[in-house]
């Protein structure tokens, strides 16, 4: 019996050998027929699948700032900053508010009216004086307003002297609004007031913001060898529908995710692009999407003619409320009224010099990337380096060899709506900061927000805070260097441009910014009130001339 046996065992064995000798000498074929296999399976389940069930956006959890959780958690010290910053932003909202308010019961502009009230203890107004226009809302049915939450511009402008500043809106919570204006020109002094959005316009801006942070939503390509897929991807994904693929920055710790593919691994990833925008966001009792950008009609003259300055008399302590704009324009040139005198750089030779021996680096979104195109359009011994990158995604690089100037542009971290972002130049800005030299050659421009609109505010704060510490520490190691931050600006609005990039978004994280930046060593451009004071139309990319003045700012604190 165990002869038998051991003659079986034998003819395993060799059976066993000969198997292994095939399997070694045959293995490329066989993993090649594999793969080719598994690549048309795929190919063909992926074809059946987006036939019939479209990948889509999935809804996210109706958390209240779900997003802006996410990531690592604050310090008590970051959380009372934040909550601070928070509360400086607090917009009002009326006591009970309803979300079927009928359209007759918003703020309507037709019915509403200003007036530019007398000027205190005398007939006249002069250069220093302070003008103030009284604003009264009433809705549709010609009842006013008896809650406050519009949101409200103001400007004053003289269209035969090029000039123009600024407003500041004071809201009084009982439908009744106060415009006031720095008189900074003699002449002729317009006044013109916009509503953007009603309240009831808001608080639905208000609402999708904190609920909605997924109505942009982003996709990446995964892709290994014949096998690819495309996810969805973005800050914050709900855990319960597929696997994640986590993406949170080692430094930072700035949270990115996307759905895992189904038979790929995280580390494929190819891409990063802009998936498209959700779509059916309203119910059916907002009132939303009428009278956006609509002017205010005066009651009276709008109107007043600004007489030289009287000598030996001083109105800066006679007004009960002063405003300090940064700046106004005059003969279409921005004066500012902090921060020394403005050049004006109207040729290019002398931007060439100023820039002479500089390295300027720029980060942000595309209005960064607008600064770029400007100086490399207009210097002609700065050439462009072809860094076989999409021209809108960056990074780009121009030189002028001759004068020794190195200009770069790279576009932030995720969130971020590009068409087309290669993974590997996904930089966080905080990052990019932290790998300068920096020195009094070194000149840095940031511009990001408008990328962050449709998340609440908590997330934009998060990333705010990781820059400014990087500016910090750069300011330290090279205190020479010249480090710029560029506000956020009005933009054109429509009834669906304004569910994702409204101004008010805008305008709640403009205060954020510049507060989390107040007693930083850094030039601010105010591209708010660059764009509310001029004549132009708004813009999210503003026209060259008002592009022209934020770089004579910058030029002459760096020539002065």
């Amino acid at each position: 019996m165990w002869r038998s046996l051991s003659k079986y065992v034998c003819v395993f064995f060799l059976l066993a050998l000969s198997s292994l000798f095939f399997l070694l000498s045959n293995i490329n074929i066989l993993e090649n027929l594999n793969c080719q296999t598994v690549s048309t399976l795929y190919q063909l389940q992926s074809s059946i699948h987006t036939a019939f069930f479209s990948e889509a956006p999935f809804l996210l959890d109706r958390n209240h700032s779900y997003c802006g959780l996410l990531g690592q958690k604050p310090s008590p010290e970051e959380a009372l900053e934040e909550h601070y910053l928070l509360e400086s932003i607090a917009w009002p909202e009326p006591t009970h508010h309803s979300e079927s308010v009928s359209l007759d019961h918003t703020s309507d502009p037709a019915h509403s009216l200003f007036v530019i009230l007398p000027a205190r203890g005398r007939s006249e107004w002069h250069v220093g004086d302070q003008l103030e226009a009284f604003v009264q809302m009433y809705d549709f049915q010609g009842h006013p307003k008896s809650h406050g939450g519009d949101f409200l511009l103001a400007r004053l402008h003289s269209s035969e002297l090029e000039a123009g500043v600024a407003g500041q809106v004071l809201d009084h919570r009982n439908g009744t609004y106060s415009a006031i204006f720095p008189l900074l020109w003699q002449g002729s002094a317009q006044v013109e007031m916009t509503l953007v959005h009603p309240s009831e316009a808001v608080h639905v801006l208000r609402r999708l913001r904190e609920e909605r942070p997924d109505r942009v939503f982003f996709k990446s390509l995964f892709r290994s060898g014949k096998l690819s897929q495309t996810t969805i991807c973005n800050l914050c994904l709900p855990t319960s529908q597929k696997p994640l693929c986590n993406y949170t920055d080692a430094h930072t710790e700035e949270p990115w995710y996307c759905y895992k593919p189904k038979m790929l691994s995280c580390d494929t990833r190819i891409n990063h692009a802009k998936g498209g925008y959700v779509k059916d966001l309203l119910t059916n009792k907002e009132a939303f999407g009428v009278n956006i950008k609509v002017h205010i009609h005066p009651s009276g003259s709008d109107s007043v003619t600004v007489l030289p300055e009287k000598k030996g008399r001083s109105s800066m302590k006679t007004e009960p409320t002063r405003i300090t704009p940064s700046g106004y324009y005059f003969q279409g040139s921005w004066r500012a009224l902090t921060g020394g005198v403005i050049r004006q750089f109207n040729d290019s030779s002398a931007i060439t010099q100023c820039l002479k021996g500089k390295v300027v680096y720029m980060y942000g979104d595309s209005t960064a990337r607008q600064w770029f195109e400007y100086l490399n359009a207009l210097l002609p011994e700065l050439k462009q380096f072809n860094l076989h990158s999409p021209k809108n995604v960056g990074p780009n690089m121009a030189v002028d060899s001759t004068h020794n100037t190195l200009l770069r542009y790279r576009c932030h971290g995720p969130p971020i709506r590009f068409t087309n972002v290669i993974a590997s130049e996904m930089r966080y800005v905080a990052n990019e900061l932290d790998g300068l030299t920096g020195g009094p050659n070194t000149v840095v421009f940031i511009s990001i927000w408008s990328h962050f609109s449709t998340f609440p505010v908590q997330v934009y704060i998060r990333r705010l805070r990781h820059i400014r510490r990087a500016v910090v520490r750069l300011l330290d190691r090279a205190p020479g260097t010249m480090v710029v931050l560029r506000s956020a600006n009005l933009q054109a609005l429509d009834p669906e441009v304004s569910l994702y990039n409204s101004d008010w978004y805008s305008l709640q994280l403009d205060g954020v910014l510049r507060a989390m930046f107040r007693g930083v060593d850094v030039l601010l451009i105010d591209a708010w009130e660059m764009t509310l004071a001029h004549h132009l139309p708004h813009a999210l990319h503003p026209p060259p001339i008002i592009i022209k003045n934020m770089i004579d700012i910058i030029l002459s604190r760096i020539c002065p």
